[in-house]
């Protein structure tokens, strides 16, 4: 990911190895990430039994807040892909009890399709 990428809000796909070995305190001990996406210290993370959002706070980012959202309350979601000048792909995901949707930007490069797969495998279940 580049730097601009992120300064632009658009996020940008990590290897779900080292993130499993990150968050192993996060995740259940049948849990595994299918895949994370950065956006400059917050990351958000698709693993086989709910999404975890994780905001990192402060300048220093050592407080950290994770967000766990199981995949029955999600309701629905949207994807829309990057345009010749629309540079990002975004992606919207409606959670129950929220008017509001949670949305996160991609940069170009990233298959949205590919993200929306992932969670329609977990979501449609």
């Amino acid at each position: 990911m580049g730097f601009l990428d992120g300064l632009m809000g658009n996020a940008s796909e990590v290897n779900a190895q080292e993130v499993q070995k990150e968050f192993e305190r996060v995740l259940a001990p049948s849990e595994r990430i299918e895949k994370a996406y950065r956006l400059i210290r917050d990351m958000f993370i698709f693993t086989n039994k709910r999404l975890i959002l994780v905001d990192k706070q402060g300048l220093t980012g050592k407080k950290v807040e994770y967000h766990s959202i199981p995949y029955k309350n999600i309701t629905h979601f949207s994807i829309e892909t990057a345009g010749s000048f629309d540079l990002d792909a975004e992606l919207k995901i409606w959670i129950s009890g929220n008017a509001l949707p949670l949305q996160k930007q991609f940069n170009k490069n990233l298959n949205i399709y590919e993200l929306q797969s992932v969670l329609a495998e977990y979501v449609l279940k």
